[in-house]
């Protein structure tokens, strides 16, 4: 099978520091490679490098001839005073006529671009609506190789699987940075580990990729290292998980039992939930007969839903459909409208929320860190505040580092370190894994495996919910918290039928069309209230536009950057409510 790109001796350098060096390897046709590695190790130059975006310091890149190739990297960029439509749909000449194009309009429904609308101008979206933009105009192409770098960051779990499922049915070559251990263990056929210069290649997956790093450690460490060693504890949870998960491995399984043979489960649940009710007693969190509304949508409809000692719990839904909300409802942060919140006595909580809390500018991370405190116990271990900090991404060469230095994704791990450092009894994680690589997101997990309390995790990355949580509820947008005890399937499967049922009722006549016909007064009255929803929006797109601008003027202004990232996130959420009014409202006039 012919390669479409090669790498020769290829040398790449920022600075002294070598992130590409000497390295060889060619990508062929239909192979989907996952790109792992560090941080900061070099994942995003191999992209760039590997597609032509840069170029190398030595070596050489060649491409076939006539390479069909799509690249959707971080720092890609919209057309000036473009459309959603001018992007995604260019190489459609007439109005609509892509709406006869089945791929492309599953590409345009999958990653939610037609909810947006094609005639909404590219300068008015935020960040991740922009990422989704372009991730689905290089899906629309013909293409040999698609080259993609952490495409599943602005996606939902829907979202996840639908890509995953995309890139798979298409049968095109793939070459994809990403943490999403679920979606690299779906869709890769081989993985490259990037470190130190090098890159490594396995075949496989992520469970092929654990392997392998627990079969070196095996034999290049003592017995105690070996039995401590990480990747075998995540090895053992693969091989032990639902069958969903264990069939897919194409490694030795018996070399896998026997390198697992005397691992323990990850966690006691039974020790740890009697450890939790006494420090917790009987009530930790609840909410009774609690009613929530945004804008004109109902998130909860008088619910009741209780919380207990030791509880883990994977909260799942569509973007939009209140998670957020609910976690601030149960952090004491809103109020319900109707009903009430109820929190233990002896509850101590902790919420990580996805905006930056305000963060001690004038202290190093480390002394950041130690503000909290020196020590925190995690079951049996005790780790010191550096011990922490090195786990959760910052080795001791940046332990010193000034905050007001820190990246965006540095300054929310230190967020995480310090919430930790203070020993809550419950948690309440909103996407955690954002800015997160592979390695630190296993340390993660490793902590949270031996956390004696209760546990609310709000995540994109089923990897981690399924990995750390025992019960997984979701929001329909019923009104309702609905338990499921098939986990995530069992949601996917949920929305799957549900969307199917909506569209054969839309194609027979059974769903709104089966209305009856509105009078000429309330057609000019919904007219009328679109229209004032289109102006709405233009507001909010431009006040958006400046609020993004103001935040990159105010990089170096730790506390203007929080109080701008605060009003912009408002400003979002209204955006997605009155969105969701104007969507309602032309369904209505159609």
């Amino acid at each position: 099978m012919a390669n479409l790109v090669n790498l020769e001796s290829v040398s790449k350098s920022y600075g002294v520091r070598p992130l590409l060096d000497g390295v060889s390897l060619g990508v062929a046709e239909g192979q989907r490679v996952g790109v792992v590695g560090l941080n900061g190790g070099g994942k995003t130059t191999l992209l760039e490098v590997l597609a032509g975006i840069s170029e190398p310091d030595t070596g050489r890149v060649s491409h076939v001839r006539g390479l069909r190739m799509a690249v959707v990297t971080q720092r890609t960029e919209l057309p000036g005073g473009s459309t959603i439509g001018d992007v995604v749909l260019e190489r459609y000449g007439a109005e609509h006529e892509w709406a006869a194009d089945v791929r492309v309009r599953s590409i345009m429904d999958g990653l939610g671009i037609t909810a947006l609308g094609v005639d909404t101008p590219t300068k008015n979206l935020s960040g991740g609506e922009r990422r989704r933009v372009a991730l689905a105009a290089a899906l629309t192409g013909e293409l040999d190789l698609v080259v993609l770098d952490e495409p599943t960051n602005h996606l939902d779990v829907e979202g996840v699987r639908w890509l995953a499922d995309h890139l798979l049915n298409r049968k095109i070559a793939v070459v994809v940075v990403t943490h999403d251990r679920w979606f690299l263990d779906t869709v890769a056929s081989v993985t490259w580990e990037v470190a130190n210069g090098r890159v490594e290649q396995y075949e496989g997956g992520y469970a092929d990729w654990i392997f392998a790093r627990a079969e070196r450690a095996r034999l290049a460490a003592t017995a105690e290292e070996k039995r401590q060693n990480l990747a075998r504890k995540e090895l053992a949870w693969l091989r032990r998980g639902p069958q969903a998960r264990t069939s897919k491995p194409r490694y030795r399984v018996e070399a896998a039992e026997a390198l697992i043979s005397d691992v323990p489960e990850p966690r006691d649940s039974v020790e740890l939930q009697a450890f939790a009710r006494r420090r917790l007693g009987k009530t930790v969190l609840e909410v009774e007969d609690a009613t929530l509304t945004a804008g004109d949508r109902t998130l909860l409809d008088h619910v009741t839903w209780r919380i207990g000692p030791g509880d883990r719990i994977g909260l799942v839904g569509v973007n939009g459909s209140g998670k957020t909300t609910l976690l601030k409802l149960l952090g004491g942060d809103t109020e319900p409208e109707t009903g009430r919140r109820i929190e233990g006595k002896t509850v101590s909580l902790a919420h990580l929320r996805q905006e930056l809390d305000d963060l001690p500018g004038d202290l190093r991370v480390l002394q950041a860190i130690e503000e909290v405190s020196g020590r925190v116990v995690f079951g049996k271990q005790e780790l010191s505040a550096s011990q922490l900090a090195e786990k959760l991404g910052f080795p001791a060469s940046r332990q010193w580092t000034p905050v007001e230095d820190l990246s965006g994704g540095e300054r929310r791990r230190l967020q995480l370190c310090r919430l930790l450092m203070a020993e809550p009894n419950v948690l309440l994680l909103d996407e955690p894994t954002n800015d997160l690589d592979i390695d630190t997101l296993q340390q993660l997990e490793d902590l949270l495996d031996s956390w004696p309390g209760s546990l609310v995790v709000v995540s994109h990355d089923r990897y981690l919910v399924e990995r750390v949580c025992d019960t997984i509820v979701a929001l329909f947008g019923d009104g309702h918290v609905t338990h499921l005890p098939g986990g995530i399937e069992e949601y996917l499967d949920r929305r799957t039928k549900s969307l199917a049922k909506a569209g054969a009722d839309r194609k027979s006549g059974n769903g709104q069309a089966s209305e009856p016909k509105k009078s000429a007064a309330e057609q000019r009255a919904a007219q009328k209230e679109l229209s004032r929803l289109e102006r709405k929006l233009d507001q909010l797109h431009a006040k958006e536009g400046k609020l993004h601008a103001a935040l990159l003027a105010a990089a170096t202004d730790p506390a203007k950057l929080i109080e701008l990232n605060t009003e912009l996130k408002a400003v979002e959420t209204e955006k997605e409510e009155v969105e969701a009014q104007w969507l309602e409202t032309s369904e209505a006039i159609e």
